[in-house]
């Protein structure tokens, strides 16, 4: 009993305890949060004390900024009212020296009227005075002014007609002589520049032998070696009683060529016979091609001509074994190339094209001897095959005056080719052989019946024969023609081709008495 009475008793104590522990936390919470919200009246009081300090704040930054607003834009109004007065005084001064200007000039218009008042008085008055002199004209010329007018238009006309004609035969006169001098002076500085070689070159046809019995093992048993060398390369071997030397024969230059080399080539190895002389022909002709491609190759590039087609300066290269009358044609041609681009650069034009001009004038004489016609005629062909420029094929055809040259760079090929051909050396025909040469061509066409006078032109290129009128007639004069061809063709000696042009004029002639 007395351990349950002590027990409840305890038990009683701690739910007092307990109790009272709950009613002081419930008052120390009421006080706590009764002291909270007076914190947060006291500090929502103060936020709003604070908003209205900073509100005030504000409104009075606000009206500061209102204020300098107010002030700078009446400072910018201020001055542009100032602007405005300043331009409108500036347009008050225009209009006042406008009106001014206006005045002046009304002014200056009653001037002029007041003039032209007086003007067409003093016309009117002169009108006069001119209508009284010319009746009075026509009564002491027993002209009328139509009739007046017309007699001094045409003494005028026929005074003025005659100083044109004296003005023109003057100008043409001196341009004539200014042109002479100035082709003089360029000729001679080309002529000058052009340093060539004055020495004639004749196309080696002799082969020496180391001896005499050489000859019997070149033409072989019973002549097979000499018929194969000659079957071979298209050259007839002359052997004679020449000692020690083979002469070589053929029209063809690249041909005659082949042999020389090929016949020294048997000579130096010494073993002479068909299959061998077949062997050196064939490696002869190979070496003499190349050196045909190399010297057409050089020759452009000596003559700084460029883009030229790889088979005109294979054709190019034949012309170092084609000479004219002693004279090397590739050398030649180099040479009027060089005096061609020369006389072109003194006279203002391209050299370029003068230059192709003057490498590529002779190349027909490369194959005259393979193609029928003259080595204009061919080297035209060639021109044109290898698309060569319209301007290049006129002057190869003008250059020995076959065609009338209508391009400068015809003129000039035509001069630089006259140049090169008669300066000193350059060719072995003298000036004798050409002048005997010439008449003997004029002798032979002027035994023909018919005949009247005839002229060897253009260094024998070309003969003009006039005929007399009542003895040879249109129709009989193409037979003239064929006739005389024949005759130069069987008796004459001539590079080239001869051009035969007949000429029949007829004239009436009566006299008044």
């Amino acid at each position: 009993m007395d351990i349950f009475f002590i027990m409840l008793t305890i038990l009683l104590c701690i739910i007092i305890s307990f109790s009272g522990g709950v009613f002081y936390r419930k008052k120390i919470g009421e006080k706590i949060i009764e002291s909270a919200e007076k914190e947060a009246e006291r500090l929502i009081e103060d936020a709003k004390a604070a908003i209205e300090a900073r509100k005030k704040e504000v409104i009075l930054e606000g009206k500061e900024e209102v204020h300098k607003f107010r002030i700078a834009k009446e400072k910018e109004i201020s001055d542009m009212r100032h602007e405005v007065q300043r331009q409108e005084r500036r347009v008050q001064q225009k209009e006042e020296t406008f009106d001014k200007k206006i005045e002046s000039l009304e002014k200056r218009e009653d001037e002029i009227k007041k003039q032209e008042q007086e003007t067409a008085e003093k016309l009117e008055e002169a009108e006069t005075i001119k209508k009284s002199q010319f009746d009075m004209l026509e009564k002491i010329s027993g002209f009328t002014a139509r009739q007046a007018k017309d007699y001094l238009l045409k003494n005028l006309d026929e005074e003025l007609s005659h100083e044109k004609a004296v003005k023109i035969t003057e100008y043409v006169q001196n341009l004539r002589d200014e042109c002479e001098v100035k082709a003089r002076n360029i000729l001679s500085v080309a002529i000058q520049r052009c340093a060539a070689d004055c020495v004639s070159e004749v196309t080696i046809s002799v082969v020496p032998l180391p001896n005499d019995d050489m000859k019997g093992r070149i033409i072989g048993r019973e002549g097979r070696n000499i018929r194969t060398i000659e079957n071979l390369t298209g050259v007839d071997l002359i052997i004679d009683d020449t000692p020690e030397a083979i002469t070589l024969s053929a029209f063809d230059p690249v041909r005659r060529e082949i042999a020389r080399v090929a016949l020294e080539r048997l000579i130096a190895d010494g073993r002479i016979h068909p299959a061998k002389i077949e062997e050196i022909v064939e490696k002869s002709r190979i070496d003499v091609e190349r050196g045909i491609r190399e010297a057409g190759h050089n020759a452009a590039l000596e003559a700084r001509v460029n883009n030229l087609h790889p088979e005109l300066v294979k054709i190019l290269g034949r012309l170092k074994y084609r000479t004219s009358y002693g004279q090397n044609v590739l050398q030649h041609s180099i040479e009027v190339s060089r005096l061609c681009g020369m006389i072109a650069s003194e006279l203002g034009v391209d050299p370029t094209l003068a230059k192709r001009a003057g490498l590529l004038h002779d190349i027909g004489k490369a194959l005259d001897h393979e193609i029928e016609g003259s080595h204009i005629d061919i080297g035209i062909d060639i021109a044109k095959k290898y698309r060569e420029s319209d301007a290049v094929i006129h002057a190869i055809h003008a250059h020995h005056g076959d065609i009338e040259p209508k391009t400068v760079e015809a003129f000039i090929l035509q001069a630089a080719d006259a140049v090169s051909a008669a300066r000193p050396g350059a060719r072995r025909e003298n000036l004798e052989n050409y002048i005997r040469r010439l008449k003997k061509l004029e002798t032979l066409v002027s035994s023909f019946t018919g005949v009247s006078s005839c002229y060897a032109i253009q260094a024998g290129r070309e003969v003009r024969v006039m005929v007399k009128p009542d003895l040879i007639n249109d129709t009989k004069m193409i037979p003239l023609a064929r006739a005389i061809c024949k005759k130069i063709e069987s008796e004459l000696e001539y590079p080239g081709q001869v051009k035969v042009n007949i000429i029949r004029e007829s004239r009436a002639v009566e006299y008044a008495k």
